[in-house]
C-alpha cells in the first residue's frame, strides 16, 4: 500500500474525532455567532503566520539530497506566503480590529500546536512536519468552502469576510494531490512512523483550538 494510503488509514480515528468537535460541526452548518467566527479567524491568524517560518525551519534541517523534498518545501513557501494577511482582511470585513489581533497573542491551544510543530522540526525529524500538513490541508478540503457558504448565509457578511476559507478550500484540493505524490516518495519506515505520529498529535491539538472557541450560536444566541 502506498504510504499516503497507509497514513490516511492510520489517522482515520483521529480525523473522525476532529470532525465531531461541536464547534467545528456548528461552523460547517453555519450555526455560529459573529463572535465565534472572529475568534476562529483570530486563532487562524496566530497559527497561519507561522506557516512560512515553519516551512523554512523544516527546509533548513533537511539534507540537500534528495533534492525533491527541498523543491517541495520551496513550492509550499511560494504558495503560503501572505495568507495571514488574508485573515486580517477578513477580520476587518467582519467589523473587528485586525491590528489588535496582529498585536495580540493566541489562546493556549493555538500556542501549544505551534510550539509542538517547532519541536517536531527541531527535535524529532523535519520530515515529521508533514503530519501537520496533512491535518491542516485535509481539514480545509473537507470543511472550508462548505463552512464559508453556510456562515455567510447565516451572518449576512460580505464576500470580503471569507477570503481565507474560500481560497483555502480550493487551494488545498490542489495541494493534497501534490501532498499525496510527495508522501508516496517517502520510503524510510522510521520517517513514515514519525510523520504518522505527528499527524496523530496534530489532529488532537488542532481539535483543541476549535474546542476552545466560544459556543454561542447566531440562531439561538445562547451557549450550548
Amino acid at each position: 500500500m502506498p504510504f499516503f494510503n497507509e497514513l490516511m488509514h492510520a489517522t482515520e480515528t483521529e480525523r473522525s474525532e476532529l470532525f465531531m468537535v461541536p464547534q467545528l460541526q456548528a461552523g460547517a452548518r453555519g450555526e455560529i455567532s459573529l463572535e465565534t467566527y472572529i475568534a476562529f479567524l483570530t486563532e487562524a491568524y496566530h497559527h497561519v503566520k507561522h506557516t512560512v517560518p515553519l516551512l523554512m525551519a523544516c527546509g533548513a534541517r533537511l539534507p540537500q539530497h534528495p533534492s525533491w523534498m527541498l523543491d517541495a518545501i520551496t513550492e509550499y513557501i511560494d504558495e503560503e506566503k501572505g495568507h495571514e494577511e488574508w485573515i486580517l482582511n477578513d477580520i476587518t470585513a467582519c467589523g473587528a480590529d485586525a491590528e489588535k489581533v496582529r498585536r495580540g497573542t493566541p489562546k493556549p491551544a493555538t500556542e501549544l500546536m505551534v510550539a509542538y510543530a517547532y519541536h517536531t522540526i527541531e527535535r524529532i525529524d523535519p520530515m515529521a512536519f508533514f503530519g501537520m500538513v496533512l491535518v491542516l490541508e485535509g481539514t480545509s478540503i473537507e470543511l472550508a468552502t462548505q463552512a464559508a457558504h453556510a456562515i455567510q448565509k447565516d451572518l449576512k457578511l460580505p464576500d470580503q469576510a471569507f477570503s481565507y476559507l474560500t481560497s483555502h478550500g480550493a487551494l488545498d484540493i490542489e495541494h493534497m494531490g501534490f501532498y499525496e505524490q510527495l508522501m508516496n516518495r517517502v520510503e524510510a519506515p522510521k520517517t513514515q512512523q514519525k510523520i504518522t505520529h505527528c499527524a496523530h498529535m496534530m489532529y488532537r491539538l488542532y481539535g483543541d483550538i476549535f474546542r476552545a472557541l466560544p459556543t454561542a450560536t447566531s440562531n439561538h444566541g445562547a451557549t450550548s
